[in-house]
């Protein structure tokens, strides 16, 4: 038996360290050629690093959050034959944890997977876990199981790295597991439980992109109220119509075609700052960012060239691209680049919200949900769908008439939504 050691890779663009962001196995594990080891993530990307070899882990380099220097150790990994170690190389030993940098700069993107993850073999699903143990899940699993009383330790998770899905709750309570039945008095027992989450990865960079754009960009917010209830009926009746052969439309294809057509009168909304040269460009193609949460957090993957796309075309792309981020496929090309940012949260868009502008760009525009409401139109009180938009710029470079002006032109296309496609 020897050891093969698995080093921090030269991941190009003369980085020369990055961040390990998470073990996929631990010491003991056997492992097989191409398996996700790890994902560690650079200034702008995150990569995963797959196994070369077949055997079984012996030690760790590092701790999630450490910065390493590219060329460390990462893995040691105990092999058939002689290995790749050294005889003179020192022994590979297992970290201790470590208060982690806090170094790292903002991400813009996410390459496709460097190796497919192996295939997750479902192995019932109740597993049983340390009461202390937090199991991967996303922020909806986790509300979904309280709606439903689970105790997600309890329930054995199918997806990457063992994160818990919703079909695992499902076959949870399939199977009669669940401990919704327990007494309601548990409900109102007292808690002291405490937890601490390392601020790491993919949410450290968020948290210091955010921090960026607030503390650099002087942002404000304009919100206008919009009647939607004439573009809802044109798309009810284009997904009457067309819904089978070409696909079903929401509101979002139409909300790019109104940037692109309001940004032909308002070209310095489409625009990127570089407040250190003192430059604004302005771009003729229109590339519009649809932010997108995933279980890693926002990601905002983006429409190329809208100004050349139908609603049909647009549509599929959106979900192309959401769907890209959200399985952690998209890749860096596809996350960055953007010269403008449309922003939704759907359902639970809320009355009003204060987007965060997506730098070096100047202007981001949120979408609320829509709501029916009393209105009055020509003296009389009709029900309408009513929607805001709550959009915020750079008081940089836009001035607060022109971005309410910018806003209304978008309200004025989106009511009268024939004027869409006049040229």
């Amino acid at each position: 038996m020897g050891t093969h050691v698995i080093k921090m890779p030269d991941i190009g663009e003369g980085i020369a360290e990055v961040e390990l962001s998470q073990w996929h196995v631990k010491v003991g594990d056997l492992v097989v050629e191409d398996q996700v080891l790890a994902d560690v993530m650079t200034d702008k990307a995150m990569v995963d690093i797959p196994s070369p070899v077949h055997g079984k882990v012996i030690a760790l380099g590092g701790q999630p959050g450490e910065v390493m220097a590219v060329g460390s150790v990462l893995i040691s990994i105990e092999v058939e034959g002689a290995g790749n170690l050294k005889e003179s190389a020192a022994p590979v030993v297992d970290k201790e944890p470590v208060t982690p940098k806090v170094e790292a700069v903002v991400v813009e993107s996410k390459p496709a997977a460097a190796a497919p993850r192996p295939a997750p073999v479902c192995q019932g699903p109740m597993v049983a876990r340390e009461a202390d143990e937090r199991p991967l899940a996303s922020p909806a699993v986790r509300k979904h199981a309280l709606d439903l009383g689970i105790q997600l330790r309890l329930v054995r998770g199918t997806g990457p790295a063992g994160r818990v899905l919703h079909e695992d709750l499902e076959a949870y309570l399939a199977q009669g597991q669940s401990n919704a039945s327990a007494p309601v008095a548990a409900a109102y027992a007292q808690r002291n439980d405490e937890e601490q989450i390392q601020v790491i990865g993919m949410r450290r960079k968020i948290a210091q992109r955010m921090q960026d754009a607030t503390q650099r960009a002087a942002h404000f917010s304009y919100v206008e109220e919009i009647d939607v209830t004439a573009i809802e009926e044109l798309r009810a009746h284009l997904n009457e119509k067309h819904g089978t052969s070409r696909g079903k439309l929401t509101l979002l294809p139409f909300l790019v075609r109104a940037l692109v057509v309001a940004l032909r009168d308002f070209p310095q909304m489409n625009a990127r700052y570089d407040d250190e040269a003192q430059v604004i460009t302005r771009l003729g193609a229109v590339h519009v960012g649809v932010a997108t949460q995933s279980d890693v957090g926002l990601m905002v993957p983006v429409v190329r060239h809208a100004e050349a796309r139908s609603l049909w075309d647009s549509a599929t792309e959106i979900s192309r691209l959401a769907n890209a981020a959200r399985n952690g496929k998209a890749s860096r090309d596809e996350l960055s680049g953007s010269t403008i940012t449309l922003t939704s949260l759907g359902a639970l868009g809320g009355i009003v919200s204060t987007p965060v502008l997506n730098l070096p760009e100047v202007a981001i525009v949120g979408v609320n949900k829509i709501v029916e409401r009393p209105m009055v139109v020509k003296g009389q009180v009709v029900i309408r769908k009513m929607m805001n938009l709550s959009s915020s710029f750079d008081h940089r470079v836009v001035d607060g008439m022109d971005a309410a002006l910018f806003i209304q032109a978008i309200r004025g296309l989106l009511e009268q939504p024939a004027t869409l496609f006049v040229e």
